[in-house]
């Protein structure tokens, strides 16, 4: 019998579970391929640390995450591109970004929509896009059947008509329906709750045809600014309280307990920005902050929770592949109303959550969002597909966002075109997770790079090694040993270093060619 890649975690029911699965070969890697075709359900979230959810480790309530967790796949060693535009180019090409041109979606490429569109998929989507707001970069230029949402980036919660504050440069963000713009808001719009209840109406109405769909769904939450209702804020009243570095321990030991961490990665000290949480002489507000940041993000897993109950409903669940996963870490980003005379989650404030509670979201991790430590780039990924995926699993094999685009062309039964619209493609970078679906492992090993605002990194095999924007030097760590970053060793492997930065100087030439 092959080993399996699983770890399989729970009760004797989720054992009986796979052995059933085994037994009638709905495992196999061939059935990936020759089966039925699925629907695609890809959710996105923004600006969520890898330790929020309950099934990463954290104490937020979101049920219906941890529900799909348990039903699906869960990945330990997914990556993303640190900041939202870069990941949502690389999510829709399976590319890495190319970041020296005019914009992130090249006539050189093609999108996850168009590529499915072509296999004959229904295409749809809700959410943030953040890849365009003009012809032809728009969702519906570059694939989309259907469109709602925002064009470019966060936006306020419950009005989005209403431009940012100065300090954001006074932008009304562009929302729109299909093509046509969105101004006004009824009083009790709030978009989380939108973008669910479109993709909600997007499933009902594309299930009513034969044809299989691809829907994306992709919040804004809970990147700032913190906005949420009262009464989900009060549900976290006085939860944090302790601080962001207990909070830190508390989810840390959690993540130990479910087999998510080595017990053996040491916990890193403090980020520079991080200040020690009994120097905060404004502890309540603090809280307050996280309090507000965990009622958005138990918000957005109600509004799962509907589009699972949609699948349901609609008889789709066990035909349909359903994706969860975060853009980047947890954002440090302060603003000048990061004040306590700002009050957090009232549509009048527009706040952030600051580093303090930033570096808790990360945990175990070291650095945030835009960063290019593990903290920036690692991202919970939950995968579903009742057919063919066992419950209750954990992988620990490594993938990256751009792994996304050729799963899903390989479960349609399509393949990555050479050319669209009469104009050659560039290749796709990723490789297919189908393999991990049954059990197995990818083939070879890989070498994955990024850089972002002067920040780099390249991880091959187990090493990898990352420069800090702020730091001369590069870090070298074996992410067997210590995925957490404390102990350096480009000072015992000097070759290892010049060989590795020389790999990562070699593709930055290629991504910013023309």
């Amino acid at each position: 019998m092959q080993q399996t890649q699983w770890v399989v975690l729970g009760n004797r029911s989720v054992l009986w579970s796979l052995v059933v699965m085994l037994c009638c070969g709905c495992l196999s890697p061939q059935q990936v391929s020759s089966g039925t075709r699925p629907n695609i359900v890809l959710i996105l979230c923004d600006d969520m640390g890898w330790s929020d959810l309950g099934c990463y480790g954290g104490e937020v309530q979101t049920p219906y995450l941890n529900q799909l967790a348990h039903e699906g796949l869960r990945f330990t060693h997914c990556y993303n591109n640190a900041k939202c535009t870069t990941t949502r180019a690389s999510l829709m090409t399976g590319l890495y970004p190319r970041q020296g041109g005019d914009h992130l979606l090249g006539e050189a490429m093609v999108t996850m929509a168009e590529a499915l569109k072509k296999v004959g998929y229904q295409t749809a989507m809700s959410g943030k896009w953040h890849l365009g707001s003009q012809f032809p970069l728009r969702p519906v230029d570059r694939g989309f059947d259907h469109f709602y949402g925002l064009l470019d980036g966060a936006c306020h919660y419950f009005d989005p008509s209403k431009p940012d504050p100065d300090f954001k440069g006074n932008r009304v963000r562009v929302f729109v329906d299909g093509e046509e713009p969105v101004i006004t808001f009824p009083s009790d719009f709030y978009t989380t709750d939108a973008f669910a209840e479109r993709a909600c109406q997007q499933i009902r109405q594309m299930a009513e045809l034969e044809a299989p769909f691809f829907m994306h769904l992709a919040f804004t939450a809970p990147h700032y600014p913190l906005h949420a209702f009262p009464e989900d804020v009060q549900d976290y009243q006085g939860v944090y309280k302790e601080g962001w570095e207990s909070l830190r321990l508390k989810r840390h030991q959690r993540q130990i307990s479910m087999g998510l961490v080595d017990p053996g990665w040491r916990l890193p000290e403090r980020d520079p920005e991080v200040e020690p949480w009994e120097d905060q002489t404004h502890a309540s507000w603090q809280s307050q902050r996280m309090a507000t940041y965990a009622a958005m993000i138990d918000r957005m897993d109600r509004g799962i929770g509907k589009v699972l109950q949609t699948l349901t409903e609609t008889g789709l669940e066990q035909d349909t592949l359903v994706v969860f996963l975060s853009d980047n870490g947890g954002c440090a980003e302060v603003y000048s109303q990061d004040l306590p005379e700002h009050q957090p989650g009232s549509g009048d404030s527009y706040m952030t959550c600051g580093p303090g509670w930033a570096f808790a979201q990360n945990t175990p991790f070291r650095r945030f969002k835009t960063w290019l430590h593990e903290g920036g780039i690692a991202t919970p990924m939950i995968v579903r597909w009742p057919t063919q995926i066992a419950p209750n699993t954990v992988s620990s094999q490594v993938c990256h966002i751009i792994d996304l685009m050729p799963t899903f062309l390989e479960v349609a039964q399509g393949t990555y075109p050479t050319q669209y619209r009469g104009r050659p493609i560039i290749p796709c970078e990723g490789v297919s997770l189908t393999p991990i679906f049954s059990g197995q492992s990818l083939p070879g090993s890989r070498v994955l790079w990024w850089e972002y605002r002067g920040s780099r990194a390249v991880r091959e095999g187990p090493w990898k090694l990352v420069r800090d924007r702020n730091r001369p030097d590069w870090e070298l760590y074996h992410m067997g040993h210590d995925r957490t970053e404390t102990n350096d060793l480009a000072k015992q492997y000097p070759e290892k270093v010049t060989q590795m930065a020389k790999s990562w100087q070699g593709w930055h030439t290629r991504m910013e060619s023309p």
